[in-house]
């Protein structure tokens, strides 16, 4: 009987060392290569969309423009014949942001945030100059000063933080996919604050001189 019992004790407890070691997630987090992720996606979908404007009386005659759609993906889609790489886990840093970059930017649901965002981006920036908002340590966009903003700008707040959530969002679902690791509640747990963290230091570096800023130990200072 007691032989009985200590087998059954036995097996309990390897059942559950079993179990732990199957809930403790380590996922693997280049932090440079997403941060150069994060600076690709804006300079292809965000900034550059953003100059065309600015940009358009400069542009040379019809015949000297042979194919100015491409212009902007250059860095980007050269790498698409290597999108075979996007399944190796654990790749070197270099390829590593390309190939989330490639990830996100086949994304419905992050390019549909993206074109959102140039959109707002002329009236955000304006907010940002004026004091109004500010940028949270975790990318995120932060009314300051409520007597300068109206309820039309409050709106377009709450819907810049939904495109970056989805961007952030889509940016840890990209990184398990690369890493081979399931979406998990405890891998998505471990990966959505390092993405949120490295957007936010993406957005400080983005940042001009004068605007509001949230520091990662969450002191507000001006840039």
């Amino acid at each position: 009987m007691k032989m009985r019992f200590l087998k059954w004790f036995l097996a309990g407890g390897c059942a559950l060392l079993t179990s732990c070691a199957i809930i403790t997630v380590n996922v693997y987090f280049p932090e440079k290569a997403v941060k150069e992720a994060y600076k690709s996606l804006d300079d292809m979908l965000l900034k550059k969309s953003g100059e065309k404007g600015a940009t358009e009386e400069k542009q040379p005659p019809a015949e000297e423009q042979k194919a100015p759609e491409t212009k902007p993906q250059s860095r980007l889609f050269d790498e698409l014949p290597s999108l075979s790489l996007v399944s190796v886990a654990h790749a070197d840093d270099s390829n590593y942001a390309d190939n989330l970059a490639i990830e996100l930017s086949g994304n419905d649901a992050v390019l549909k945030a993206y074109d959102e965002m140039r959109q707002r981006l002329p009236k955000l920036t304006a907010l940002y100059e004026t004091g109004a908002v500010g940028l949270t340590s975790q990318g995120l966009v932060l009314v300051r000063d409520k007597t300068k903003v109206t309820p039309q700008d409050e709106a377009l707040v709450k819907a810049e933080n939904a495109s970056r959530k989805t961007v952030v969002l889509n940016m840890a679902k990209a990184i398990l996919k690369l890493n081979k690791q399931k979406e998990s509640k405890a891998a998505m747990d471990q990966v959505m604050g390092k993405a949120a963290a490295t957007y936010a230091d993406t957005k400080r570096e983005e940042a001009k001189p004068g605007w509001w800023i949230q520091l990662p130990n969450g002191r507000w200072v001006q840039k």
